[in-house]
């Protein structure tokens, strides 16, 4: 179980690139084919080469864990069959204006969280695609909480000034442990610099040291340089 420092496409911020789950790695199609199967093996999921709405902006995007995932109303009929043809949980496409549901939405298998201001009727559809129940809070007084923290089934790490409060809502919905800290060199929005499951994580290239270390703890991983 191990911490890989790497890019996307030249960007440490390998988050709003590329994200994962139990079960897929989603990474954009321009990202050469050799890197893309390594993040795969890394995280031992299965990959996913497309393009959401055109965009390579995926972990952005999308919000997804084992059981289903949520896409933008821009995908594109390529694009889905794509996804299609690797995933095998529910889909649904999110009929709103909102468009970046991965920064909406944060998911475990074990629970979620989403941005406070959504209307009730699109938490009750983003909790029966993904089958898990959905909490409403910020992170650090911010709504975008799929930007500012990591989950897996393992671990939360979250944003350097997270509340008390919502370190409670938050435990409540992953039931796992929660620590804090940045990615690529003080950078607070937890999920711009990382992608990770159970087994290992991915954090972009300029990740110190000591934030490797942070991350290797609360995500029950191993640090190790690519």
């Amino acid at each position: 179980m191990t911490v890989y420092l790497s890019s996307v496409i030249g960007s440490s911020s390998i988050g709003v690139y590329s994200l994962a789950t139990e079960s897929i790695v989603m990474v954009p199609r321009m990202m050469p084919q050799k890197k893309a199967q390594e993040f795969a093996d890394w995280l031992k999921a299965k990959l996913i080469c497309t393009s959401i709405g055109g965009s390579m902006l995926h972990g952005a995007l999308v919000c997804a864990n084992s059981n289903g995932m949520l896409l933008p109303t821009s995908v594109r009929d390529e694009e889905l069959a794509e996804i299609r043809r690797v995933f095998d949980g529910t889909i649904t496409i999110m009929e709103t204006k909102k468009t970046a549901y991965g920064n909406l939405v944060l998911a475990s298998d074990k629970g979620a969280i989403a941005d406070p201001r959504l209307k009730e009727d699109v938490i009750k559809k983003i909790a029966d695609t993904l089958g898990v129940e959905v909490l409403q809070t910020e992170i650090a007084g911010l709504p975008y909480v799929g930007s500012l923290a990591v989950a897996t089934n393992k671990g939360v790490l979250a944003h350097p000034l997270l509340k008390d409060d919502e370190r409670k809502i938050i435990e409540q919905a992953f039931k796992v442990p929660i620590d804090v800290g940045p990615i690529n060199c003080g950078i607070p929005y937890v999920g711009t610099g990382l992608i990770a499951n159970s087994c290992n994580a991915v954090a972009g290239s300029m990740t110190t040291g000591p934030e490797m270390f942070i991350i290797g703890n609360a995500l029950d991983v191993v640090q190790e340089v690519e």
